[in-house]
């Protein structure tokens, strides 16, 4: 794919574009050869996100103090949730991905579509300024957001806090494997409470599959 289509754009951006090149550059893998890739601009959207969605909760949580919005905004700006809000949007059959990759499956990596959101993020930045990206960013990411009904606590806090107050040994977590190319890793990570249990899962990043693997065992405790 060489172009990318104005009118999914607009629909994606809820404005038309101005510079559709900017929009191409950030859905453009490193893989793509004779063009600029996203990683510049998903350095930027990166910030950009981050700036706005703690102004964001900030607001929309006056009553809350600052670990349950850490944990709120943790949740909503990992990959994961980049790779989420990427899929809704539509981004995976647009992605410009060299052969190698796309038959690697790089358009369904959670990494590679996290980044891509970014990067659409730091073009609407660009083009924009701050007012529009924000407008992207509650338009994207309002459900979620809005149906976030308590401050979610993380998998990895849990099962500590579980172990704790079980006057267990603090979880202890392994890497298994690591495996797949450089653009769509998958890493194997086993999670344990020394004499109690454990439990192994798969991620896209070392992080995600910590984070799985603690999910996992939490639910094997609490069964």
């Amino acid at each position: 794919m060489s172009e990318v289509p104005v009118e999914w754009l607009e629909a994606v951006l809820g404005h038309r574009p101005q510079d559709p090149a900017l929009y191409a550059m950030a859905l453009t893998h490193s893989s793509h050869s004779g063009a600029s890739d996203y990683q510049r601009l998903e350095f930027l959207g990166d910030r950009v996100l981050g700036v706005t969605m703690a102004a964001w909760l900030y607001r929309l949580f006056p009553g809350e103090p600052e670990g349950a919005l850490s944990r709120r905004f943790n949740a909503l700006v990992s990959g994961g949730t980049c790779a989420v809000i990427a899929r809704t949007l539509g981004i995976p059959k647009h992605l410009r991905l060299g052969k190698q990759a796309r038959d690697d499956g790089a358009s369904n990596s959670d990494n590679v579509l996290g980044d891509v959101v970014e990067a659409l993020i730091g073009a609407v930045f660009l083009e924009g300024g701050l007012a529009a990206a924000e407008r992207f960013i509650h338009r994207a990411w309002g459900d979620l957001v809005k149906t976030q009904q308590s401050a979610p606590r993380h998998p990895k806090s849990a099962l500590q806090e579980w172990a704790a107050s079980h006057r267990c040994r603090v979880p202890v977590y392994t890497l298994v494997s690591r495996s797949g190319p450089h653009h769509a890793p998958a890493f194997v990570v086993k999670v344990e409470i020394p004499g109690r249990a454990e439990a192994s899962a798969e991620g896209s990043s070392k992080q995600e599959a910590e984070t799985a693997a603690a999910e996992k065992l939490l639910e094997i405790l609490d069964g």
